[in-house]
């Protein structure tokens, strides 16, 4: 039984592109589950649904109040709404932030939208018969194929969890909202910081956009305006500015000093009156290669980065609330990280948005596992078409975000070298050269571990646990695999002793998993069927040594730009996270922290 409760996740949910009217739709709905698919026929499109869930949570999870844990086909939303009066003579957008995996929605019987994909956005126009202060009913269904592959990120294909693989989310996951706009109005701004000139380029999409309207954008600081363009619309295809910072005014953003510059964006008419506003910002910094360095605003910077699966206990892909996508950045501060790989899920804006505010680096990244079981190591398994179709999503979203320091389209590919390699290298160049034609300003990984199969990829990296034979003896084999960079000898992952990599060209190299300790307080006496990487330790004086060990290695490596540890927090049965899944202490912070936060070789 659903419990009413206030509006859930009431927050904006697009804080880097922000209008000032908008209706949050979060809340309670009418549910039912179409467990074979058949509610078309059935006539659920025109009648009240059976029970009720509270959105954004998807049905599985606690906080939805259905916690329905097994496979569902098909699963139906339902809610009525007035248009707010004062929305009178605008066109009004309806966005689903995300929805997991085939979504169809219908306002007063009228389908006026379809996506497929489980972690972008999307919307739609509801045109001129959906009227301020008239009641619409907006009917939602999302289908779910299981069998299929398709991008699914970490959530398991059996009933229950298993090995490092968890409890599915279906459906609405991210907020529901709608807003007012004009019959002309902005869309996504693209953001370019240089710094090299002390300017911001922008590129800003109009949609329905007229001969004679102008964007202006007026960039600001806490003492005023500091930049103003305006670009004319109906003669480039974008309209597309440069604001130039005065010297005096110019103020990087870094992770000491995570300093953001407001930006407001106004379509006007050719006569001056204002169609739209949108409140924005943006940071002023900059990405380079320098052999085997990677520079943010010239200075070498080792990336302390922990893995982010980004799930919780009772709300799984889903933050329960705004503190908690704001905790997980804290805490992995507070234990000496610097930033985070973001680990088959594309995380919500919101999260960004906090990264961006404090100087937390983060890598974006694609739940591409779903395709042959976990990634596209099978050459008969066909990937679909919207594997890149739903990551050229998300780097149109993610696009001016100064907190994103690189993407990663795909993850543990496996597959050996050999003649017979043909999906695996379409999908991973088409990945790869999608980023690429995306983003000019940021490196790109053709993968993160496994099978690099992009010669001139822009970053290369290997996965390195330690098995479960003795730590202390296999820590020197760990230590004496990364001694060979220097002569362009990396570790590079095999299968069957045979590699799965391309060759090495001399571009950073860092170890992007590592550790995966497990450490259980409550299971260190008795056992228990929860998992880590190697053999466990005996007390956590034992893992605070083996973790300083691991750290130290890599710290002191003068050819690794960083590494990342597995994992933030635990999740499930799998516990070999720094924090529990709860998000309580497992250590001493401060130790952690210490350990981390010395000086790297590689460092300026």
């Amino acid at each position: 039984m659903v419990k009413t409760m206030s509006v859930p996740r009431s927050e904006y949910p697009r804080p880097q592109f922000e209008r000032s009217q908008w209706l949050c739709l979060n809340g309670e709905w009418q549910f039912e589950i179409d467990a074979v698919d058949s509610g078309t026929e059935r006539g659920l499109l025109n009648r009240g649904l059976n029970s009720a869930i509270i959105v954004p949570f998807c049905p599985e999870s606690k906080l939805s109040g259905v916690e329905h844990v097994d496979f569902m086909a098909a699963i139906w939303y339902r809610r009525e709404v007035t248009i707010p009066s004062e929305w009178t003579g605008k066109n009004v957008l309806l966005h689903f932030q995300a929805s997991d995996y085939d979504t169809t929605v219908w306002v007063n019987g009228v389908e006026v939208t379809r996506h497929r994909g489980g972690s972008t956005p999307f919307h739609a126009e509801l045109g001129p018969d959906v009227k301020a202060g008239e009641q619409i009913t907006i009917v939602v269904r999302v289908r779910d194929d299981w069998k299929g592959p398709q991008p699914r990120g970490k959530q398991t294909q059996r009933f229950g969890n298993h090995g490092c693989l968890y409890t599915r989310t279906t459906g609405i996951w991210q907020t529901v909202w709608m807003e007012p706009v004009a019959s002309s109005y902005l869309q996504r701004t693209r953001i370019t910081p240089r710094v090299s000139s002390s300017s911001v380029d922008l590129v800003q999409p109009v949609r329905n956009g007229r001969p004679g309207q102008i964007v202006r954008a007026t960039l600001s600081d806490d003492r005023g305006p500091v930049a103003t363009v305006e670009m004319k619309v109906g003669l480039d295809f974008y309209p597309a500015g440069t604001l130039n910072i005065p010297e005096d005014r110019s103020h990087l953003w870094s992770i000491e000093d995570p300093f953001l510059y407001n930006l407001t964006l106004e379509l006007l008419s050719a006569d001056g009156t204002i169609i739209d506003t949108v409140n924005s910002y943006t940071g002023l910094r900059s990405i380079a290669i320098d052999g085997r360095k990677i520079r943010i605003n010239g200075k070498s910077v080792f990336q302390r980065l922990v893995l982010d699966q980004g799930y919780y206990n009772d709300g799984l892909l889903t933050a329960p609330t705004e503190e908690d996508l704001l905790a997980d950045i804290t805490l992995s501060m507070d234990a000496g990280f610097n930033g985070a790989r973001l680990h088959q899920k594309i995380f919500e804006e919101r999260f960004l948005y906090h990264c961006d505010r404090l100087g937390y680096i983060v890598w974006g990244e694609f739940p591409d596992w779903g395709c042959g079981g976990y990634g596209l190591e099978h050459d008969h398994q066909q990937p679909p078409a919207s594997y890149i179709t739903q990551w050229l999503e998300e780097l149109e979203r993610d696009y001016s975000h100064p907190s994103i320091v690189g993407w990663c389209g795909l993850n543990e590919t496996w597959q050996p070298n050999g003649d017979t390699i043909v999906v695996l290298d379409d999908v991973t160049r088409g990945m790869f050269l999608a980023a690429k034609a995306m983003d000019s300003s940021r490196p790109v990984l053709d993968t993160s571990g496994y099978s690099h199969r992009i010669l001139d990829t822009d970053v290369y990296d290997s996965h390195d646990y330690l098995s479960t034979q003795d730590f202390w003896t296999e820590i020197e084999v760990f230590k004496a695999r990364h001694a060979k960079i220097a002569n362009n000898d990396v570790f590079m992952n095999r299968h069957n002793d045979k590699p799965m990599s391309t060759g090495y060209l001399g571009q950073p190299y860092f170890i992007s998993e590592f550790g995966g300790l497990w450490w259980n307080a409550k299971e260190a006496q008795s056992g228990g069927d929860s998992w880590g990487y190697g053999a466990r330790p005996t007390s956590e004086e034992e893992f605070v040594k083996r973790f300083k060990a691991l750290c130290d290695i890599l710290l002191d490596n003068e050819e690794m730009f960083g590494y990342c540890y597995t994992q933030l927090t635990d999740v499930f049965q799998e516990q070999n996270g720094i924090f529990y899944f709860d998000r309580s202490k497992k250590f001493d912070m401060s130790v952690i922290k210490a350990i981390q936060t010395r000086k790297a070789a590689i460092e300026d």
